[in-house]
Order: C-alpha cells, then structure tokens, then sequence
C-alpha cells in the first residue's frame, strides 16, 4: 500500500516525509483494518515530525484524524462490519487497569499508545485500530468534512468541557484554526459569546463570518472581561496575555500538546483565583459527546484538500498559518 513514511525527525520545511510503499497491516483480536478515505491534518503531526515530541517510533506513519471504511476485521470483533465508515482519533489505545484508567482518566494512562506517534497512523491507504477506539460518523458528515472532528473538534470540545464556561459566558479563543474554527460553533450553540484573538486577519475575518462577537490581536483586551480563555496557539506568551483579559475566578485552558516557555509574569495575573490548566489528550467519552454534539449543531468544518503525495507541502502550509479552517489529505 501507499504510504507517508517519517525515518528521521526534522524540520517540516526540509520535506522530510517520503512516499513510499509498504506492507498491508493486518488486524490482530478485536482489530479492525480500515481503508483510509481522509486524513486530517493537526499541529500535533508538526510536533511528530519536528521533534518537538521525542520520537517513540521510526520509521512512522503520521496522522491520526482518520476517516475510512472497515475492509477487514480480526477475531472477535462485534462492533463494527464491512463497509462500516468510521473515525479513529488520536487515543489509540489505553490500558483499562492503572490508576487513571480507573479514575475515569484514560486520557492520561500510564500506558497510552497514540494513533500517529506510537503506532502507525492515517497518512497510508490502510490502518488497523482496536475496535473500541474507533466510532462510527455521523451521516450528515462527509468524509473530509468529518476528519477534522476527531482531533481538532475532540480537543476543542474537551478543552472547552475543562474551562468550565457556562450557556451565556463570554470565552475567549487564542489562534484560529483548525480547534477554534470548530470550538465557536458549539459554543455559540451552547449559549457563549465567543472573543478571538489571532494575528492573521484572514483568520479574524473567518471568525466574524462564524459569529464572533468581537476579534481582535493577541496582546489586544477584550471590551468586556472574559469568564474563560481556551489558548490553541502553541505560544507561551499567549498565557499572561489570556489571563490578563480574564475576569476574576476566570479560567485560562491551553489546549495544544506543547508549547514555547511561558515567560515571566506577576502575580496579580492569578491573583484573585484566576485558575490556569492545561487539556492532555482526550478520552472516549469526549468523543462519543462530541461527535453526538456536533451532529446536533450542526458543525460545518471548512476543510482545504490535498492529495497524499503533496503531504509535506500541506504541512507546510499548516506550520504558516495559510490554511483557513482545516487540512484535510485525501487518500481514496
């Protein structure tokens, strides 16, 4: 089959990913092989492939907002049948038995595997998960309309479950893209008057066009104090800047799974319990309502197509911010 291979970590801007083939993978018990249609594309791919996150595997498929159809299923496997569409996220697979597993937080698992990073990912013609890390797709979704849910919309979803905002909060969203393009529209659902902040005026402008009350640069304070900040951008100088536009017992929530050092800051930022928290991962959960809310709103997740083999270029593109809405690789 056809895949993205990484060998080598490096940066994304020396098309580090070739083309290439390889073996089919075969499902073992409770595995199903799912023929990849799409596959999006995430910050967290950078991070793969830059070295920003210590390698675990090399050579390694990368991607892990899959959407596809079950081809072939192992032993055992009772949830899903041939021809079945599903999604496979970042959250491969997690041990059931350590002490966060049993606490309702798989998300961080002693043992937790991560489509993309751990294990091949969605950047390939075929891919095998266990079939209970996999979820069936809303109809209303097309396949490249879905793949951004299932990172971008998951994570956003959980980032904005743990800010704790409430129908009728004003939230703030740093960076627009991919997450917050999502993020905004089950906001407003829910009730929120939703702020953005972003240097790219495209970005700005695609934002008003979803709703946004107001938008604005990053170091710009809103006209009114936010009850919560949900930080997507991968910027540590965005986090006194959120906390500074947030109210008293506010809540600042950074959402990506790295980010630059966060510099130097009074005291008086977190003074009168302001709360500041970070979102590891998700779990099944957050999929499972999510996809249920997205459906319901319904989520339009505007996605800009590429072919398989212009991978590096499509990577490229998502680290200069000249994607608006969300990339999508579209395989078969």
């Amino acid at each position: 089959m056809r895949a993205i291979v990484l060998d080598q970590q490096r940066s994304i801007d020396d098309s580090p990913l070739e083309l290439r083939d390889v073996p089919f993978p075969e499902p073992g018990p409770h595995q199903i092989r799912v023929k990849v249609h799409c596959c999006g594309l995430c910050h967290t791919d950078l991070h793969v492939i830059e070295g920003d996150l210590k390698s675990h595997k090399l050579p390694l498929i990368p991607g892990h907002q899959i959407v596809g159809t079950v081809e072939k299923s192992g032993k055992g496997v009772k949830k899903f049948h041939r021809a079945d569409r599903v999604g496979i996220p970042w959250l491969h697979r997690t041990d059931g038995t350590c002490d966060f597993c049993r606490r309702g937080l798989e998300n961080l698992c002693e043992h937790g595997q991560f489509t993309g990073y751990d294990v091949d990912g969605g950047y390939a013609e075929f891919t095998i998960v266990d079939e209970d890390f996999a979820y069936p797709i809303p109809s209303q979704f097309t396949d490249e309309n879905a793949a951004p849910l299932f990172c971008a919309g998951i994570i956003g979803y959980r980032a904005y479950r743990s800010s704790g905002a409430q129908p009728g909060d004003r939230i703030g969203l740093y960076g627009f893209g991919a997450s917050a393009h999502i993020a905004i529209q089950f906001a407003r659902h829910l009730g929120n008057e939703v702020y953005v902040f972003t240097r790219s005026e495209n970005h700005r402008k695609h934002a008003e066009e979803l709703g946004a009350v107001w938008t604005g640069r990053a170091e710009d304070l809103p006209p009114k104090p936010l009850d919560a900040a949900i930080i997507f951008a991968p910027a540590g100088q965005l986090v006194p800047a959120a906390l500074r536009a947030t109210r008293k017992a506010g809540t600042v929530t950074c959402a990506g799974i790295v980010m630059s050092q966060i510099p130097a800051m009074d005291y008086d930022l977190v003074y009168h319990e302001r709360l500041m928290r970070s979102v590891a991962n998700s779990t099944r959960q957050d999929a499972n309502e999510f996809l249920e809310l997205a459906a319901k709103v319904p989520i339009r997740t505007e996605a800009q197509i590429y072919k398989l083999e212009d991978t590096n270029r499509a990577l490229q593109d998502l680290k200069h911010s000249r994607i608006t809405g969300a990339g999508v690789i579209r395989i078969s």
